[in-house]
């Protein structure tokens, strides 16, 4: 097998996308909507297909059912290109759907399905020892994966998304990943939810996404004065669906850093990937590659 760029480990999943007049939704027995598609999705999914139209050499590990959403991701995977394994629970493929009001808000029904299911360690084992770099996703099983990471030489990294600081089931991810994102939304100590992180953990940044306040970087080499990344606007692609926007952000955040940039260069290029994503309906039906992530960096 040849050598990689990236591997992402777990979070790969269906969503059904579901365009609402409001949210929250208005009282009523019923609404008449668009069509309801159903999607590839989840952030495990989003981070490696974002790394791979970037022309990265990325790859995906993960557990799935012997279902039709599990058929849908490996044909889908297969049809691509992007090189993945996947042990089978019984339990199914997990799933959300996804309720996208026209301002492009979401709000996502997730249902885990794999949650105690614990795979064979070969499924990433196999994979590590030749990738520069390793995305952990926060699923439960995947926590077994990062002491393997961590030995492994490679540069690690996890997104915690909606985490307010205070959950235990996120801290392992925490604190064992060189890169830290999480999302602003529940963060009501963001300064001491990463002084945490910094002194129990072992990131150099901690990557803090806020929409269309843009994103903070906090430097462990500059614990108190986080860098500061403006959202961008792309003019020809007007937000329209949220779904997907941080996983973009942090595939092109990572492409940036396994490129040597510094972290406000990566923060830019986050900012592109995010905005980029916004601008398609639907769940990672679109990500900017390099020639379109340079020229937005131009403007």
């Amino acid at each position: 097998m040849e050598s990689l760029d990236i591997l992402v480990i777990g979070g790969v999943g269906v969503d059904t996308v579901v365009r609402v007049p409001a949210l929250p939704l208005p009282q009523a027995d019923s609404l008449m909507v668009p069509p309801v598609r159903t999607l590839l999705g989840h952030t495990g999914n989003g981070v490696v297909r974002g790394a791979h139209a970037l022309g990265m050499r990325a790859a995906v590990v993960d557990v799935i059912g012997d279902d039709p959403e599990g058929a849908l991701i490996r044909s889908s995977f297969e049809h691509d290109g992007i090189p993945a394994s996947f042990a089978t629970n019984t339990a199914g493929t997990r799933r959300s759907v996804n309720l996208v009001a026209p301002d492009g808000r979401r709000l996502s029904l997730y249902d885990a399905r794999a949650d105690g299911f614990e795979p064979d360690p070969a499924l990433w084992r196999d994979w590590l020892g030749r990738t520069r770099h390793v995305h952990v996703s926060i699923m439960d099983w995947a926590r077994r994966a990062l002491p393997d990471a961590l030995g492994s030489g490679a540069t690690t990294s996890t997104d915690l998304h909606d985490w307010d600081g205070r959950s235990d089931y996120h801290r392992d991810f925490a604190y064992s990943a060189d890169t830290v994102f999480v999302s602003a939304t529940a963060l009501a100590d963001e300064a001491g939810v990463v002084a945490d992180v910094f002194s129990c953990g072992r990131a150099g940044a901690v990557v803090v996404m806020d929409g269309e306040r843009g994103a903070r970087i906090w430097s462990r080499a500059a614990p108190d004065s986080p860098i500061r990344v403006a959202a961008a606007v792309l003019p020809d692609r007007p937000a329209v669906d949220s779904n997907g926007a941080g996983d973009s952000f942090v595939a092109a955040f990572l492409h940036a850093r396994l490129m040597g940039r510094p972290l406000a260069e990566a923060g830019r290029a986050g900012a592109v990937g995010g905005a980029w994503a916004c601008g398609s309906a639907g769940t990672h039906t679109s990500f900017v590659n390099r020639q379109e992530l340079e020229a937005a960096l131009r403007l």
